[in-house]
């Protein structure tokens, strides 16, 4: 996905002048999102946003199926499967390439079944039939075809909701007072650095959390690194490297979910030798480099750490009614 453009983090005389057709988007979005959608009959929850690129929808995810399946329930993950030319449902394998199912989908998979295609509902059923308990969609807030039990409004708060209006004037997907309305809570990843959440409405429940990279940084602490992320805000990858202490001698962003060629690899590598410094990149561009490159690049994790953890407990209580002793 190319970056975005400059223009959509202010509301200059270009957005002004796009306002029209982000009019007739919002419109049909608000058509599409009004027809109902299949009702599971397992708890359905929905980690969706309202703009377009990244705001920590997988990492909540992932967050959130530890918790479920901490408390004995059986997750599966729905998503698209952004990136892979995969057509209809499948179940993401461990084997399968990024370029079939996607680099989220991989993400997700490895830590519980993972269903990829554009229609949820049709994944939703293939996912009860093997034995779901709770269907979690790693996006798809705008998308009608699964009826959702709780959806939770996910918001970057370095980039908040840009300049606030609709594709293609803005980044959002849908005026925000409507996405918010279908949501139960709101879950803000990092500082709201841009006021995103006055623009919220005021009963909506709102937690806290931010991102960390895992325990493994600390070895970069004093080292010389070249960090390559091809996600939507690679910054949010390259800032931790240099707070932990790691000498970042070059940052290298390319466009998120972006293949990497033959060429792409080789430069990196002759770059990294040149300046005698170790490849460093995410777990969601690992899972698309090929395994005898991958083997020599060194992966960061990041994960969720809450400002108060049992308010998402909380929602999930909330979702998930209490199993009779004994059950399976």
């Amino acid at each position: 996905m190319p970056g975005a453009p400059a223009f959509w983090s202010r509301d200059g005389l270009l957005a002004r002048l796009l306002s029209p057709l982000s009019s007739v988007g919002a419109a049909m979005t608000a058509r599409r999102v009004a027809r109902p959608g299949w009702q599971a009959p397992v708890p359905v929850i929905c980690c969706g946003n309202v703009t377009v690129g990244g705001a920590g929808k997988t990492t909540l995810v992932l967050d959130l199926a530890r918790r479920l399946a901490d408390r004995g329930h059986t997750v599966h993950v729905l998503l698209r499967g952004y990136g892979g030319d995969s057509r209809g449902v499948h179940r993401v394998a461990a084997d399968d390439p990024a370029a079939r199912v996607g680099d989220e989908a991989l993400l997700l998979a490895a830590a519980a079944p993972t269903w990829i295609g554009a229609d949820r509902a049709a994944s939703a059923r293939e996912a009860v039939a093997a034995g779901a308990q709770v269907l979690l969609m790693d996006d798809g807030l705008q998308n009608p075809t699964l009826a959702k039990t709780f959806s939770i409004l996910v918001i970057d708060g370095r980039t908040g909701f840009g300049n606030g209006r609709v594709l293609p004037a803005g980044p959002l997907r849908e005026p925000i007072a409507a996405a918010a309305a279908r949501c139960q809570a709101v879950v803000l990843i990092g500082a709201d650095a841009t006021g995103a959440l006055a623009r919220l409405p005021p009963h909506l429940p709102v937690l806290r959390a931010d991102l960390r990279q895992d325990t493994a940084i600390g070895v970069l602490a004093g080292q010389r690194v070249l960090a390559f992320a091809g996600i939507a805000i690679p910054d949010k990858f390259f800032a931790p490297l240099r707070q932990a202490g790691a000498v970042v001698t070059a940052a290298r962003p390319f466009p998120d979910h972006h293949p990497y060629t033959a060429g792409d690899l080789a430069a990196l590598e002759r770059a990294a030798a040149a300046l005698d410094a170790r490849l460093v990149t995410t777990p969601k561009d690992a899972v698309r480099l090929p395994p005898e490159f991958r083997a020599r690049v060194t992966v960061i994790c990041v994960g969720l750490v809450w400002e108060n953890a049992d308010r998402i407990e909380q929602c999930l209580d909330s979702v998930m009614r209490p199993r009779p002793p004994g059950s399976l």
